[in-house]
């Protein structure tokens, strides 16, 4: 009988001292990166420079995790300038009217030992839209540094540019309609 209180006790003080943790991105440990191929032979990569993450879960193995994204479209780069300048222009972002990208997670389901599928909606140039993303948890450990938890992430999918009205100007043999996006994040634990 002691054995089951003490199991009980000890499963009580672990859901407690996660229950409903808060975990932000460390930016300089992140990125959000961005493919699409130009006239179907060329693949141009790009990022955005400033942007915001932040998880809440209450389960250890983050089976339970909301996700919330958010980049500013006027830190977009590809390391073209010209280029820059036209992807922020009306034909694509048109950042005056939507200055950032939102993403905010409504679902995940495990699908394998620390790989999820994250379900939620993606706003992008005004258009909100649900998407579905592959999740890896890539592991919780003390940081050296802070001696406080760091937890990494990797995000990767699958967009149509298309179901966004996103450069509807240029069709798939300028620019494919699929873009792909690999979000890397290591997050530290806020509370």
């Amino acid at each position: 009988m002691k054995k089951v209180l003490l199991l009980v006790a000890v499963a009580l003080f672990s859901t407690a001292t996660f229950a409903q943790s808060s975990w932000n991105v460390d930016k300089a440990h992140s990125h959000l990166t961005f493919t699409i191929t130009h006239l179907a032979v060329s693949d141009v990569d790009g990022t955005f420079k400033e942007f915001d993450a932040t998880i809440t879960a209450s389960k250890p193995d983050f089976s339970d995790a909301k996700f919330t994204f958010i980049a500013k479209t006027a830190s977009v780069t590809t390391g073209v300038d010209a280029r820059d300048n036209h992807i922020k222009s009306p034909d694509f972002f048109d950042i005056a009217k939507n200055p950032t990208v939102n993403f905010t997670s409504t679902s995940i389901t495990p699908t394998s030992a620390g790989h999820f599928t994250l379900t939620g909606n993606l706003t992008l140039a005004g258009v909100t839209k649900p998407i579905t993303v592959e999740l890896w948890y890539r592991g919780t450990i003390t940081n050296p540094m802070s001696k406080a938890p760091d937890a990494g992430f990797q995000i990767t999918g699958t967009i149509k540019r298309s179901d966004f009205n996103f450069g509807s100007k240029f069709g798939s043999p300028m620019l494919s309609d699929e873009v792909t996006f690999k979000a890397s994040g290591e997050f530290a634990k806020a509370n």
